[in-house]
Formats: C-alpha cells, structure tokens, sequence
C-alpha cells in the first residue's frame, strides 16, 4: 500500500511539474508578446488620431512656429525631430512621408538626410525587434522544420538575405512598414537588417529630403510636392540600377547553376 501511495505521488508531482513548465512556458510566450501589441495598439489608436494631423497641409500651417523653434533651440529641435519621426516609425504611425519632407524643410539637404536616416532606421528596428521576439524566432523555427517547399522557401531567404532585404529597401513599392516586420517573421538577424535598412534607405531619403528643402518656395507659390519624382525617368532609372545589382549575387548563382536554396 505505501509503494502504491508513493507512486501516485511520485505522479501527481510529475503532472505538477509539467504543468508549472507549460505555465511557466505560456507566461514567457505572453512576455514576447507585449512590445509587438503595445506597437499595434498604438498604431490603430494613432492612426485615428494623426491621420489627418501629420499631412502636409499641417506643415504648411506651422512651418513659421518650426522655423522659429528650430532657430532658438536648434540641437532640442534636432533631437525632437528625430524622437518623433522614430516614434512614427517605430510604431506604425502615418506621416513617414511628411516626418522625411520636414527633415529637409528644416535642416536641409544636408544634414537633414542624415537625421532622416537615422531615425527611420531607428524607428524600423524598434518594429523588427518588436516583431522578432513576438513572432520570429517560432515561425521562423515552424518553417525550417517544415517539410518540402516551406523550408526550402526558407532556406532559400536564408542564403540570399542580403539581395532580398537591399530590394526591399530600394523597390519604392515596397511599404515601409512590410519591410520592417517580414524580415523579423524569417528571423533575419538583427544586424543584417540594420546594415541593410540604413544603406537601402539612403537613395530614396535623399530624394525626398531633397524635395523637402525646396519646400519653402512651394509654400510661398501656394502649391503641393512632386512626391510622384520618385517614379521620373531620371529618377527612377539609378534606383533600378541599384536594384540590378542587388540581384546580382542571385543572378550569378543561376548562371553557375547552384541551387537557390
């Protein structure tokens, strides 16, 4: 009988454990979970706030109060101005475009890109990370031990991530957003997407950083931005040469017959 009674107990403190392993495993996966949720709460409320306040017409309305602020206070404007447009990033909130375009109305070209850069990339691996510890790191797992074509799919990214985040970058189609999260969703490791966000991101802020320090006679002429230069010929023609060689590893791996993946 004392055998019988130690081996219940033997057992029931077995199932303890491996209930309190289960629990202690749920409770780190809700953990992973916070920064990504806090983000998409932030961004749906965000969304129904800002929407209809960071656009350009508000810019045009304060641009002599920026100006103002940012000739009395020019290192705090610099900082501020980086700390939003890291927050608009980070946490999915419109007014990307015209966070770039002030950059350039305040700062100028130079060196307004530089601070657009920096904060666009700070802001983009705020969501990364956000986006890899919540999700990444278990589909990204999920995927490798797949059978067949979705582990070959991720393979595949695996050996080309280089190519593949650069064309991300530099394809203007691309959202910024869907570049900042599908990277973490494969697990792509947080320096690469760093080095590959800060480089990419280069052509296309020097274009709009540059549209924004012109902005000052299109205030007084009364009008609205080319945001469309992006896709002119004389534009558009260096930024697919980039792409092309972006794809070039790719395309040399064809031409020697290695296998993608």
């Amino acid at each position: 009988m004392r055998r019988e009674g130690g081996g219940g107990t033997n057992a029931s403190s077995s199932w303890c454990d491996h209930l309190s392993k289960e629990d202690a495993l749920n409770a780190e996966r809700i953990k992973r979970l916070i920064p990504i949720t806090i983000i998409a709460i932030v961004a749906l409320v965000g969304f129904v706030l800002f929407r209809d306040r960071l656009t350009y017409d508000a810019l045009a309305e304060n641009r002599a109060d920026l100006i103002a602020f940012r000739d009395d206070n020019y290192l705090l404007a610099v900082l501020v101005f980086i700390a939003s447009y890291t927050a608009i990033v980070g946490f999915s909130l419109p007014g990307a475009t015209i966070a770039t375009l002030t950059g350039g109305f305040l700062f100028g070209l130079f060196p307004g890109v530089f601070y657009n850069v920096a904060a666009a990339s700070m802001g983009a691996l705020i969501i990364f990370s956000a986006a890899k510890l919540g999700l990444g790191e278990r589909l990204a797992a999920r995927m490798e031990a797949s059978p067949g074509r979705i582990a070959r799919l991720k393979a595949a990214i695996d050996k080309s991530q280089w190519s593949v985040l650069f064309l991300m970058r530099l394809i203007p189609v691309v959202p910024f957003f869907v570049a900042n999260v599908l990277p973490a969703l494969v697990n792509v490791r947080t320096w690469v997407f760093a080095v590959t966000t800060v480089v990419g991101i280069i052509p296309g802020a020097l274009i709009y950083t540059s549209v924004g320090s012109g902005l000052g006679e299109v205030f007084e002429a009364g009008g609205t931005p080319d945001l469309g230069i992006i896709f002119k010929p004389y534009i558009l023609g260096p930024i697919i040469g980039l792409c092309a060689l972006a794809l070039l590893p790719l395309i040399l791996r064809v031409f020697r017959k290695e296998p993608i993946a």
